[in-house]
């Protein structure tokens, strides 16, 4: 009778110490957008599993697993998590931009609005201090409830030239440094590397050498990690396909590209991982065109608000050095981004967004807008955000809707097919098959009440 009792208790406190098995979840009747480019499926279902869909298909062939917790979504749309593969993070406080923000606090603040837009998996292109890792090593290890990080640690800026953070990146002088800065790149953990070559319109001394270049992407290579470049100019962006950069992470936007350069970048299989048309339009306005749209500015705090609505900002940002060229830089992106479609080359999205003015989440919906200006159909652009760009950064578990996939998904109230602009009527966010809370139950510095909701409500 006393071993009984005493199994019972030891019973009772493993209940009491052992992590609660979550119900699978079910998803139906909806219209299922893949990720894969197939046109969409109304009347589907899914089940998630474990943080990972375990069936898809038909809504007349769902099989409800006993327990399972079944949403109705009739009417609505559902895709995969979207991808940002070109961001920073941590460097800005409302819309001031200083290395001494960076903090885990923030870090993972920033990665809770991504997922609030939508987006649940971002690739940092460069400017992560270490924490990252710790950041991205507590992820992997149970599965978050902010968009998934994927980083380059602090990327490679040659001596005087364009890139990278002060205080952050250290630059390098020659080949050997370059080959070691790799190394200690690697060393950390990288998912790949990343090179700036550019001189901020001329304005500095020099652009990375052709030599450095190199001895970085060999580097990489060595190290069976992709080497991604910061570009501007169509020289420099002939001489890094040569030595077999992987992805570009911005357009050439000094001239239109040749055909020279797009039938290099497809022997080669160079991707235009982002084309980062909203960075390229933000700086074509003194005041930005969206700041009272509810999806934009309840993200952002009121002190935020007040210093983009400033005459003083306005007049900063038109006085600035570079203002009138903005405007045809952002064109030639738009008509460089046609033609490098139109001629097949790989293609993904990313926003540069991060660097103060440039804001989290929202950015990669004016990109997907943008990007369809530019010439492509909102289902092109949707499997570029996901499926595209999951392959683009790694990511096999990522991307698409399919049987052992982690469900990572976003349920939308309207076709985001049919129309790009319907990323923005979110419905919720599911993370590992987990809901999270969306753009539309946020209300940054202020009382939940005094945001606005969809459709200005």
């Amino acid at each position: 009778m006393q071993f009984a009792v005493r199994l019972a208790a030891t019973l009772l406190a493993l209940t009491a110490i052992l992590p609660a098995v979550q119900a699978a979840t079910v998803l139906r009747d909806f219209t299922l957008i893949d990720g894969t480019g197939r046109n969409p499926v109304p009347g589907s279902a899914l089940i998630v599993d474990g943080g990972r869909i375990a069936w898809v298909g038909p809504a007349t062939q769902l099989r409800i697993p006993a327990g399972a917790d079944v949403v109705d979504l009739k009417g609505k749309f559902v895709t995969p998590g979207l991808i940002d593969n070109h961001v920073h993070v941590g460097l800005v406080r409302d819309v001031a931009q200083d290395i001494e923000f960076y903090s885990r606090e923030s870090v993972e603040q920033q990665l809770r609005t991504y997922a609030a837009y939508g987006v649940t998996a971002v690739q940092v292109l460069g400017t992560d201090k270490d924490l990252i890792f710790e950041i991205r090593a507590d992820q992997r290890k149970a599965q978050p409830e902010t968009a998934r990080v994927y980083t380059a640690g602090q990327g490679l800026v040659f001596k005087g030239s364009y890139g990278g953070v002060p205080g952050l990146n250290q630059p390098v002088a020659n080949e050997a440094e370059a080959r070691r800065a790799v190394d200690e790149q690697v060393a950390k953990g990288v998912d790949f590397i990343k090179l700036w070559v550019d001189d901020e319109f001329g304005d500095l001394p020099s652009r990375m050498p052709a030599e450095i270049s190199k001895a970085i992407i060999e580097q990489a290579h060595k190290h069976r990690l992709r080497a991604i470049a910061h570009i501007f100019y169509l020289d420099n962006a002939k001489t890094l396909v040569a030595q077999g950069v992987d992805g570009f992470a911005h357009s050439v936007r000094d001239q239109p590209v040749d055909r020279a350069l797009l039938d290099a970048m497809k022997k080669q299989g160079t991707a235009q991982m982002a084309a980062t048309l909203s960075r390229e339009a933000s700086f074509t306005y003194k005041k930005l065109p969206f700041l009272d749209d509810p999806f934009f500015n309840r993200s952002i705090t009121p002190a935020a608000y007040a210093t983009l609505t400033s005459a003083e900002r306005q007049q900063k940002l038109a006085a600035a050095k570079h203002f009138a060229q903005y405007p045809g830089v952002l064109e030639t992106a738009l008509n460089n981004t046609r033609r490098e479609i139109a001629a097949g080359v790989t293609y993904g999205v990313g926003s540069d967004s991060g660097p103060t003015g440039r804001f989290t989440g929202y950015f990669l919906h004016w990109e997907l807008q943008l990007m369809v200006q530019a010439g492509l159909t909102p289902l092109q652009v949707l499997t570029a955000a996901t499926g595209n760009n999951a392959k683009l950064i790694g990511a096999k578990d990522l991307g698409t809707i399919e049987p052992r996939k982690l469900a990572d998904l976003v349920v939308f109230d309207a076709d985001p097919s049919a129309d790009i602009r319907n990323t923005r009527t979110i419905h919720s966010v599911y993370i590992a098959g987990k809901s999270v809370p969306t753009i539309w139950s946020i209300c940054a510095g202020r009382a939940p009440n005094e945001c606005g909701g969809k459709n200005g409500e």
